[in-house]
């Protein structure tokens, strides 16, 4: 069993930055691989980055690459994602996730365990 607890979204303005952390507890066999996704109101939710847990790699949608950053800290079970120059049009709700799958996993459904999801509201 796997649980996730995320860190209280915000509200932020256009072009600011916010920080989400995720602490993992559980066995680490069963989440070799984590993420986060991202679901707007009316969308299907989407992935936004992933790490490889135990190599320390990480893998990212197109639509945020080279803003956001994704990292752990394995010392303190810690998922970390930094979002840098929010759009307007990028409020969601922010899930972390973990699978039992190795490697570049973005497909939703293959993601078994979950986040409770932080808000994050972008506006001016």
């Amino acid at each position: 069993q796997v649980q996730l607890l995320e860190s209280r979204g915000g509200l932020v303005q256009p072009g600011d930055s916010l920080t989400l952390s995720c602490i993992v507890s559980g066995r680490t066999s069963s989440r070799p691989t984590m993420g986060w996704f991202r679901q707007a109101p009316g969308k299907e939710r989407e992935f936004v980055a992933g790490s490889r847990w135990n190599q320390g790699s990480y893998f990212y949608a197109d639509s945020v690459r080279g803003r956001f950053t994704i990292s752990r800290d394995k010392a303190k079970n810690t998922l970390y994602l930094q979002m840098n120059s929010l759009k307007p049009g990028e409020p969601a709700v922010y899930y972390c996730a973990t699978t039992p799958f190795a490697g570049g996993v973005v497909t939703t459904s293959d993601y078994a365990y979950w986040g409770q999801g932080a808000q994050v509201t972008v506006s001016s």
